[in-house]
């Protein structure tokens, strides 16, 4: 699916790679998902690259700022949630037990953003689009296609949610895990499962999925290309198979090609 035109309010609308070796990264995601990368002068000696299929924005990425790595930002992906107002959106956010990390701030003739941090920790940004609606190509390899928050707290982040961004829910069970759907009305936008100790004490987050047509071979170009395995490609019943996966540089993301339906 392509030339999409707009995101309604609680979906994910754009996913941002922050780097510290932007050419290293270029590299990588082409070598990987075929993204062509097309940059945007930001500030003297820095850019914003949109990465793209078939000449359409699925994402971006830049290069961590001396100041951003002095405070120890590591390299990483961050999700923007399209919202009808960043500074409402902030407010709930705070009256709901979050915290505001960046912003809000206006990119000139694109739009409005701000990150926030639930609760619990994981961070999210949020995006008040003009001109830039941000993701316009889905539903083919090497798109965005799932969101997924890991907490320690499943039942406070479903009250956080709701109440910064109007999420219902939709709960069932991936044995032996609860897993909950968010839900924007009928439509399913990103899920959470809670974190146990198998995960080793990492910090809450959110996780990006991209669609590959094999997983196993993802996982292996991953390495060829420098990159490394963090959870092996696995199968979810009746969902598809998956496998986490990490950067040269040390950003996470995952895999995943969907069960074909029946």
């Amino acid at each position: 699916m392509a030339g999409i035109e707009r995101h309604p309010a609680g979906a994910f609308c754009w996913v941002e790679l922050a780097t510290t070796d932007a050419a290293a990264a270029k590299s990588f995601y082409g070598g990987l998902f075929g993204w062509t990368p097309e940059d945007m002068p930001m500030a003297p000696g820095q850019n914003y690259t949109m990465l793209k299929l078939a000449g359409l924005e699925l994402g971006a990425m830049y290069a961590l700022t001396a100041e951003m790595l002095k405070q120890g930002v590591p390299p990483h992906w961050m999700l923007y949630v399209n919202v009808e107002s960043v500074d409402e959106t902030i407010a709930k956010a705070a009256a709901a037990g979050g915290q505001l990390v960046m912003g809000p701030h206006d990119v000139p003739g694109a739009g409005r953003m701000a990150v926030l941090r639930d609760p619990q920790g994981a961070v999210v940004a949020i995006w008040q689009p003009k001109n830039h609606i941000g993701i316009r190509i889905v539903g083919v390899v090497g798109t965005l296609c799932w969101s997924e928050l890991a907490t320690t707290d499943r039942a406070k982040a479903r009250e956080f949610y709701a109440a910064v961004f109007g999420w219902g829910t939709k709960i069932g069970y991936m044995e032996p895990v609860e897993y909950t759907q968010w839900m924007v009305g009928e439509m399913p936008v990103g899920g959470m499962l809670e974190m146990t100790e198998e995960w080793h004490g990492a910090p809450p987050h959110w996780m990006p999925y991209f669609l590959v047509a094999d997983c196993d071979a993802s996982a292996e170009k991953t390495t060829e290309l420098g990159g490394r395995t963090i959870v092996p490609p696995m199968d979810i019943p009746k969902v598809g198979r998956f496998a986490v996966l990490c950067d040269p540089q040390g950003a996470h993301f995952s895999v995943i090609h969907p069960t074909a339906e029946e």
